[in-house]
């Protein structure tokens, strides 16, 4: 984490005097202007002075902290749609969240070297905090708690780890690592390798393009591939390296840091893009949503380059943009046909995620009509 801007901090309302602190976060943005709060601020107040860019450096209890937040939270008026539909649904939402996670970020942590914090009962932060962000703040820093909060959820992820059903075991995401909650689209690749890979040579070669986790990677090496994983984070190439090594496959996984594929031509192509096409907010954000669709395009029209004769490209993609009309119908298509390529097989499951299940959410009903498809692609001609 590179750090940002230094801000002038007043210290505490009557004792007078200042100090400077850099800002540290991935995520959001410095404020214009920091002022020092403790446990005798209100929500109301603490929301009204978020709302106006105002940063807020939490000097009191830890505990008041995190429920100070919460509150901040519950207090964010609903989403309303600008337009009709489920698409002004979407959109409503998704403005939501960008200002929910803009107010948010504004309540900030006053951290030092080694990851310490001055606050009372504040927890231990350094092992998950040096787990994400690595070395930390050499002098006075501040961080918004909510990233904080969301390192320390991320790091009890990775000491227990996921379940994933179609590889018998878990795997161990890592902060801002996608963790495989969504389990369909594992297991229709699991049911693609088991049905197309069989008369498949032992030691053929696999590209995957967005590796995060590893697990797609995992589950082609133990159908006798040779794997080559990309993937643009380094924490997820780190990730799915330490997975690639728990389930033992790792002589067969090749991790590298790169941009969409590797040189060379392989057997089979695989890439599991994020399928909304919408701004992300916040790290996790970026395996889910894709501005524009500008990244699909990209993948799609990548696949043709290093499929060898008779060789397969599968995509892996959900289907919601298209319920939601963020996609228009047959554009999808039109990619495919762009590229030069064919679907030669497809595989559907539909969601067993909870948000499927949420009454609450005012895009239920389209979740639940979702579908998660897996594309088996040629670059040949048909017949």
């Amino acid at each position: 984490m590179i750090p940002g801007p230094e801000l002038i901090v007043p210290e505490r309302p009557g004792l007078g005097g200042e100090r400077r602190a850099s800002w540290w976060s991935e995520s959001a943005r410095a404020p214009a202007r920091v002022a020092v709060v403790d446990d005798r601020i209100t929500a109301d107040a603490a929301l009204r002075r978020a709302r106006s860019g105002e940063g807020l450096v939490w000097a009191g209890d830890w505990h008041n902290a995190r429920q100070l937040l919460a509150a901040i939270g519950r207090r964010l008026p609903a989403p309303r749609p600008r337009a009709v539909g489920l698409a002004g649904l979407f959109q409503a939402e998704r403005e939501h969240k960008r200002v929910e996670h803009e107010v948010l970020s504004r309540l900030a942590v006053p951290i030092g070297p080694g990851w310490t914090t001055p606050l009372r009962r504040a927890p231990a932060l350094e092992l998950p905090l040096r787990d994400a962000f690595g070395a930390g703040p050499n002098g006075p820093a501040l961080m918004p708690l909510r990233e904080i909060l969301g390192a320390m959820g991320a790091y009890e992820w990775l000491r227990r780890g996921v379940p994933v059903p179609a590889l018998g075991g878990t795997v161990h995401p890592r902060y801002g690592v996608f963790a495989p909650v969504r389990g369909e689209y594992v297991d229709l690749v699991a049911r693609a390798l088991a049905t197309r890979t069989a008369a498949w040579k032992e030691g053929w070669l696999a590209f995957e393009m967005g590796t995060g986790t590893g697990v797609l990677a995992i589950l082609m090496a133990r159908a006798g591939a040779r794997v080559v994983a990309t993937d643009v984070d380094p924490r997820a190439v780190a990730c799915a390296k330490e997975n690639a090594g728990r389930f033992g496959v790792l002589d067969r996984v090749q991790v590298v840091e790169a941009d969409l594929l590797p040189p060379g031509r392989a057997r089979l192509v695989l890439a599991n893009p994020p399928w909304i096409p919408a701004l992300p907010h916040g790290p996790l954000d970026r395996a889910v949503y894709d501005p524009g669709g500008a990244l699909l395009r990209r993948v799609i029209g990548a696949f043709p380059d290093p499929l060898a004769d008779g060789a397969e490209a599968w995509l892996v993609l959900s289907d919601l943009a298209e319920r939601l009309g963020l996609r228009p119908p047959g554009e999808l298509e039109a990619l495919f046909e762009s590229a030069g390529l064919h679907v030669v097989f497809t595989l559907g499951a539909q969601p067993s995620h909870p948000r499927a299940r949420d009454a609450g959410d005012p895009l239920a009903e389209a979740r639940r009509a979702e579908h998660t498809w897996l594309y088996g692609l040629s670059a040949a001609p048909r017949g």
